[in-house]
């Protein structure tokens, strides 16, 4: 089953990052803000970077909508904490290292490369509104102008 909008986005807890793994971030925690949450292969790769960049230079504008950020991908809290260090993420950075949030929101998919197949995480962005519905969603993501063009979506909704 995949998600469409309108759908209750899946809840989930997962541990985030922030000192040593001790923090834990919950979407009904994040309740009563819009959330923009994106999924993203692997850390520090050229298009994650890029992405998680992007989305920090946007930061402000998000902040003026109220609306939260969160990235999730497969890595570790210790790859997360680095990652945010090494490019002054400003948002909350998740670990789904087992992958049932990815699954739950269909990012969990077969990839080819090379003709190779192999299952990965499809960069795919969801906004959350405050209830906790499912507004918009972005699939097989490019990153050039996607923040931007999630910003629009997130301000439509203000």
């Amino acid at each position: 089953m995949s998600l469409v909008v309108g759908d209750k986005a899946p809840d989930f807890t997962l541990p985030a990052d922030g000192g040593g793994g001790g923090g834990k971030i919950s979407l009904k925690a994040l309740k009563g803000k819009p959330v923009v949450l994106y999924f993203y292969p692997k850390d520090d790769t050229s298009g994650c970077t890029a992405e998680a960049c992007a989305f920090r230079d946007a930061s402000p504008d998000f902040s003026k909508v109220k609306a939260q950020i969160v990235g999730i991908s497969r890595d570790s809290i210790v790859n997360h904490d680095k990652f945010k260090k090494k490019y002054n993420l400003p948002f909350r950075l998740a670990s789904d290292e087992d992958g049932k949030v990815c699954e739950a929101y269909g990012t969990w998919v077969e990839k080819s490369m090379y003709g190779r197949k192999y299952m990965g995480i499809e960069r795919s962005t969801f906004l959350i509104d405050g209830k906790g519905v499912i507004r918009a969603i972005w699939r097989q993501v490019k990153v050039p102008g996607h923040a931007e063009e999630v910003l629009q979506a997130v301000t439509a909704l203000a």
